[in-house]
């Protein structure tokens, strides 16, 4: 079964590999054999998340029903194969159908060492309706920054999705140990999206993203660990563009580590038993 990590414990594992040069990988791992071969792997954490589930049927990233209870579903098996890993609960921190205290604290029971705001109110611009109207009734992005300070007084460790430097630096005053720069929906495979955030299309433009998130993440934390998730950023390669262009350690892959690789993957083997020839007959 998997060892639940303290806050303390995850940190530590983290700047040890920052110092060692190294960049942090969080890998999105909606299935075990997805899990066990990203521990396998060197994994600096495994992150279930509910979008999981669309990923593995094909289709594009999206958000099925009652996202907390599928992630406690989807969990089960990761949590039965990793073995030394932090395993990293992705919450809808905004439910107002949960006493989320009572439901943070099964998630701590069930082995889970921390949380990553998804889905996230904060993927949304402050002027958009549907995050207006959902912050006017007290079940928005507020509660979701609520949530998360609460989170972090249970002892969990806590990354956040941001995406706007006045969000970065709400989620950091909460608590935040890590903060993640989301440029937008994954680029690249066979169901990505099109652009990043804000038309969001090449390396340069998330780099400046990233980077504008990062410098508000360190106006209050400055040792703040920044990490850097999505649109144009798919590849490892991509990642070297990003570390060599902003102040990101690491990076956070969904799309990037259980979608594109596997679509390769079986494209490729399958093209290699056709490509074999059976004696004439």
């Amino acid at each position: 079964m998997v060892r639940r990590f303290s806050r303390e414990e995850v940190l530590e594992r983290l700047h040890k590999t920052i110092s060692e040069g190294k960049p942090i990988l969080g890998a999105g791992c909606s299935a075990g054999i997805i899990a066990k071969c990203a521990e396998l792997a060197g994994a600096d954490l495994i992150i279930v998340y509910s979008t999981g589930l669309s990923r593995l049927m094909g289709l594009p990233t999206v958000i099925f029903g009652d996202s907390n209870a599928l992630t406690v579903k989807m969990a089960k098996p990761i949590l039965n194969i990793v073995k030394n890993t932090p395993v990293i609960a992705g919450v809808d921190l905004a439910d107002p159908t949960r006493d989320m205290e009572r439901f943070l604290k099964k998630l701590m029971h069930m082995g889970f060492s921390g949380i990553i705001n998804f889905p996230t109110f904060a993927l949304y611009d402050r002027n958009e309706y549907y995050r207006r109207s959902r912050d006017d009734v007290g079940i928005g992005f507020n509660r979701e920054v609520e949530n998360f300070r609460l989170a972090h007084e249970m002892g969990f460790f806590t990354m956040a999705y941001v995406r706007l430097p006045e969000d970065t630096i709400e989620m950091v005053k909460a608590g935040a140990d890590v903060i993640v720069a989301h440029a937008g929906r994954t680029m690249g495979g066979l169901v990505g999206g099109k652009r990043g955030f804000g038309n969001i299309r090449t390396l340069e433009q998330a780099a400046e993203h990233v980077q504008r998130i990062i410098e508000a993440a360190k106006s209050v934390k400055p040792d703040i660990i920044a990490l850097a998730h999505g649109g144009p950023i798919a590849t490892p390669e991509d990642t070297q563009y990003i570390y060599d262009h902003t102040d990101a350690v690491g990076f956070v892959g969904a799309s990037s580590i259980e979608r594109i690789p596997i679509e390769k993957a079986v494209i490729e083997t399958v093209k290699e038993f056709k490509n074999k020839r059976i004696k004439s007959l």
